[in-house]
């Protein structure tokens, strides 16, 4: 992708994802993120409504009418993108790879959080940790964190997730708010999901290809395995084996989601070309 390409994919995203993030997200991402805790503000004249456990006992006594203190929300937040570039996530059948696919998710996040005047990170993994951008505020900082993705080497190797947690655990000690993008297409420890998501607020979003979960019949086909370039011929052709292909990723699926909840940490799955803000917008509304 030449340089003017990534300006005019960037620019895209942009409207695209400000838009959702505008007109859908923003509101609901406020709400479900809260801040960290509440700070002191002032202390003024008790009004209708006001709880009583604000009540500030010494300058009521001291005045003969009642005062409460206002506490304010330390709202501030950080969130960080993990965003997995092994080799099976350049690749899409229908409207758009699942890169560039992520990276509007991601870019729709951002906004909210900029909007927020949160902070958001990036890291970039496969099978090691490839690029980490420390969290920042702004426009210009989402940007840089979409053309990263874009441009970025897709890597032909199996992605290591548990690699990717325990380096965010170590770096980052601060509560986060976490989403993890990926096909989910190797493995990973439920003990260090368990681990990740006691310690921040953990969202897995399984980004898939409609190819990735059903093959059509187009015969005697050779696959080869994006990653590890390993190679196998199939009779699609057989409707035994796209029933079991679709049934075991079927149960994987299933893994995959009660590894996330027994983990106490959200899970959603979203095919590349779908409208990912109604479902952000479900989930924050929910949480």
């Amino acid at each position: 992708m030449q340089i003017k390409d990534i300006v005019r994919k960037v620019k895209q995203i942009e409207i695209r994802s400000k838009r959702k993030s505008e007109a859908t997200l923003m509101g609901q991402y406020h709400s479900a993120f809260k801040g960290q805790g509440m700070t002191f503000s002032e202390v003024r004249p008790y009004q209708f409504g006001d709880e009583i456990r604000r009540f500030d006992w010494n300058k009521t006594a001291r005045f003969r009418e009642p005062y409460v203190k206002v506490m304010e929300e330390e709202r501030e937040l950080t969130v960080m993108l993990l965003v997995d570039v092994s080799a099976s996530m350049d690749y899409g059948t229908k409207i758009a790879l699942k890169r560039e696919f992520v990276a509007e998710i991601c870019a729709s996040l951002g906004f909210s959080a900029v909007g927020n005047n949160d902070k958001v990170g990036l890291i970039l993994y496969a099978d090691k940790v490839y690029k980490v951008i420390p969290p920042q505020k702004g426009r210009k900082h989402v940007l840089a964190i979409i053309s990263q993705i874009l441009t970025t080497d897709y890597v032909p190797a199996k992605s290591d997730l548990d690699g990717a947690l325990k380096y965010m655990l170590n770096i980052f000690k601060k509560k986060s708010f976490v989403f993890v993008m990926s096909d989910f297409a190797d493995d990973y420890s439920t003990k260090t999901l368990r681990v990740a998501a006691k310690k921040h607020a953990l969202l897995g979003l399984r980004v898939y290809d409609e190819k990735d979960n059903e093959i059509p019949d187009i015969g005697y086909t050779l696959f080869r395995d994006s990653e590890t370039g390993e190679q196998v011929w199939a009779n699609t052709s057989s409707a035994r084996w796209r029933y079991e292909y679709a049934e075991q990723q079927k149960l994987k699926m299933r893994r995959l989601e009660e590894d996330f909840k027994n983990a106490s940490a959200g899970f959603l799955d979203i095919h590349s070309g779908e409208d990912y803000s109604k479902i952000l917008y479900q989930y924050f509304r929910n949480k």
